[in-house]
């Protein structure tokens, strides 16, 4: 399956995909796209001999309109995205209906929505005095973190001491879920029944 991965960040997800089990068996990481002109997880595409693109308007981008021309060229099946900040054009999602999946470092449908990514998320989860938080992987939508939910996993955040102790547990499960919903996918193991997401063993 091959796969395009959009990134924002320092592209810790992007890592996890790439050394992990499942992308040397059934996935393909085909091309990375981030919302900057030389995005940090960038470094590890190439790492990797990845082509990487920045989406906007400037100068040596590809802007939102090219889009679905690159992905057909480089015949992208599944889009993954780890970290990405902007919504995907609505075009995309409809060409890609079930085959663009997000992570989000909450457990949804709380904490999320326009605004809430990264340490903005971890903030508020940190002065809710929730108990645990988490993981969520979903389907992506037109509307930022509200399409079905794939798999999610908890931690516990009893015992932290601020917003930054919650990112550094929440991380460490983002790498596990990850690899693995896209490998289901890869194998075919998704399936929608009766309105709900279910994973097959």
């Amino acid at each position: 399956m091959k796969i395009a991965v959009f990134v924002s960040g320092r592209g810790s997800n992007l890592h996890a995909i790439l050394s992990s089990s499942e992308e040397k068996k059934n996935i393909e990481v085909s091309a990375v796209f981030g919302d900057k002109i030389d995005c940090p997880a960038f470094d590890i595409a190439r790492r990797y001999s990845i082509p990487t693109f920045s989406l906007g308007n400037k100068e040596g981008c590809v802007n939102y309109t090219e889009l679905s021309g690159v992905l057909s060229k480089f015949k992208i099946g599944f889009i993954v995205l780890a970290g990405f900040l902007k919504l995907i054009p609505k075009e995309v999602v409809l060409n890609f209906d079930k085959r663009i999946i997000n992570i989000h470092p909450a457990l949804l449908p709380s904490f999320g929505g326009k605004g809430m990514y990264g340490i903005n998320v971890h903030k508020a989860v940190y002065e809710s005095s929730a108990k645990i938080s988490g993981v969520t992987v979903h389907f992506v939508d037109a509307s930022y973190d509200t399409g079905k939910i794939i798999a999610q996993r908890c931690v516990d955040i009893s015992d932290v001491r601020s917003p930054e102790e919650i990112a550094e547990r929440v991380l460490k499960i983002e790498h596990q879920i990850l690899p693995y919903v896209v490998g289901k996918f890869a194998e075919n193991k998704v399936r929608i029944v009766n309105d709900r997401v279910v994973i097959l063993d």
